[in-house]
């Protein structure tokens, strides 16, 4: 069992404080994203990174028993400038080609919102043949990228996604799941359903799981909380994922510093009575 945290959640601060301030709260993890975390480098264009200053910040974060389970980007990837699309395929190709400097073994992304209303046609080819160039540079070495599935982006549901993973069948894409990004106004009703499905269509696929509340508020609009402060069902979650991916690496979102550590042992009771229920329901045998 293994809670992580996104590592901007503390601020934006140099890397050797950062390092500090996770270790400080015990957690054993972070998913880095470079240009949202620290101040001391300005990783908002490509070809800063080199092997050197990645293995100092893995180092650092080492030291004070940290690892960096994910490599994040937050970057668009079928942008209607094709300037800025290009410049963001670079970023992230750069992470791919320094994960394991850093001691990751994923770069994962969500593809990117809608930025109009009317589509062209063009974007999910756009994007797929962007994924397939991605693709080939973690072929090369031996990294995953992780998709995350979120609303509003152009791959926003759980089915979406499958179909990009037919269109592009490379073992070095893996899944981040977040059960929170897959509800809203529309289907939060039905949440269970959507739940499922995303394990029956992606579970196997699954490299990483994010945890998130969400809530539908006074005002009828579906809001985003701290893991345990609202109503997403985190049993079936962590069942579901303890039953195709146990062990897999959750970084918990969505909390402040003064309720990490409430958040974070939420999530680790969720888990730890899916795992015995599982070991109850599917006893190992000999």
């Amino acid at each position: 069992m293994s809670i992580g945290v996104l590592a901007h959640l503390f601020g934006k601060m140099s890397y050797k404080e950062l390092a500090s301030k996770v270790g400080a709260k015990g957690f054993p993890h972070v998913q880095l994203a470079l240009w949202k975390a620290f101040n001391d480098y300005d990783f908002n264009k490509p070809g800063l990174l080199s092997p050197g200053l990645a293995e100092d910040i893995g180092e650092e974060f080492d030291k004070h028993d940290v690892s960096i389970s994910v490599l994040a980007c937050y970057l668009h990837f079928f942008h209607e400038d094709v300037q800025q699309r290009r410049e963001n395929m670079e970023r992230f190709k750069e992470l791919i080609r320094h994960a394991k400097f850093f001691g990751a073994p994923m770069v994962a992304c969500e593809v990117g919102k809608l930025q109009s209303k009317e589509l062209t046609g063009d974007e999910w080819l756009i994007l797929k043949t962007n994924i397939e160039e991605l693709v080939e540079e973690a072929e090369k070495w031996g990294v995953y990228i992780g998709i995350e599935p979120a609303n509003d982006h152009l791959i926003g549901s759980a089915e979406q996604l499958h179909h990009m993973l037919e269109e592009v069948p490379s073992s070095n894409i893996g899944v981040v799941l977040d059960p929170g990004n897959l509800v809203h106004n529309g289907n939060f009703h039905k949440q269970d359903e959507v739940i499922r499905e995303a394990f029956d269509l992606l579970g196997t696929r699954i490299i990483a799981g994010h945890a998130k509340d969400r809530i539908i508020g006074a005002d009828g609009q579906i809001k985003t909380v701290v893991p345990g402060k609202g109503d997403l069902n985190y049993e079936l979650y962590m069942e579901l994922l303890e039953q195709y991916k146990p062990q897999a690496r959750i970084i918990m979102e969505a909390a402040k510093d003064y309720q990490m550590l409430e958040a974070r042992s939420y999530i680790e009771k969720m888990r730890e009575q899916a795992k015995v229920k599982a070991s109850v329901t599917h006893p190992l045998t000999n």
